[in-house]
C-alpha cells in the first residue's frame, strides 16, 4: 500500500494535478488506487455550475496516474525520484457513468505488455463498484524529455531542439 507521500516519490505531479490518494495494491502486472473527489476541487468552479460534474480528462488523467505507478513497480520507489512515465496514447476510452463531489474514484490497472521502458496497460474507473470510464493506455518511462539531459550535451536554453 502507498499512501500520499510514497505517492509523491513516485509521481512527479503535485496539486492540482496529483489525482490519486491511495493506492491499495500494487505490482509490475496490476494496480489498484483511488481518488476521493471532494467538493473543494478546483475545477467545479466552472465545470458544472449548479450541477459539479469531474471532466472526462481528469478522469483520464487520475487512471493514467494509477497505471504510471504500476509501471514503476518493478523499480525500486527510491530510484524513481530520477524517472517519469510518459503518455504516449490513450485508446478505447469509454466514459459510462459522471463523477461528482463526494464519489471515490476506485482505479484498477492491468500491464497488458511490457517490453523494456515501452508498454500498454488496461485502466478501469468505478464508483460504487459500477464501472464509470476504461481505456488502453501507451506509456514510456524515462529520465528525461529534454534532449540535452538524456544526450549529455550542454545547450543553450533557447536552443530551438530542446524540449522544456
Amino acid at each position: 500500500m502507498l499512501d500520499i507521500f510514497e505517492i509523491m516519490k513516485v509521481l512527479k505531479h503535485r496539486y492540482p494535478f496529483l489525482l490519486v490518494d491511495r493506492v491499495i495494491e500494487c505490482d509490475a502486472e496490476h494496480a489498484i488506487g483511488y481518488k476521493n473527489v471532494t467538493i473543494n476541487e478546483p475545477f467545479f468552479q466552472g465545470h458544472f455550475p449548479g450541477e459539479p460534474v469531474m471532466p472526462g480528462v481528469l478522469i483520464l488523467e487520475a487512471m493514467g496516474q494509477v497505471g504510471s505507478i504500476m509501471a514503476t513497480a518493478q523499480t525500486d520507489i527510491e530510484n524513481m525520484k530520477d524517472k517519469i512515465v510518459f503518455l504516449t496514447g490513450i485508446d478505447k476510452a469509454k466514459f459510462r457513468k459522471p463523477v461528482r463531489p463526494g464519489d471515490r474514484i476506485v482505479i484498477k490497472a492491468k500491464m497488458l505488455k511490457r517490453r523494456s521502458t515501452v508498454g500498454k496497460a488496461w485502466v478501469e474507473a468505478f464508483v460504487d463498484e459500477e464501472l464509470i470510464a476504461e481505456a488502453e493506455y501507451l506509456f514510456f518511462v524515462a529520465s528525461t524529455l529534454k534532449k540535452q539531459e538524456q544526450e549529455g550535451k550542454n545547450h543553450d536554453s533557447s536552443d530551438s531542439d530542446s524540449f522544456s
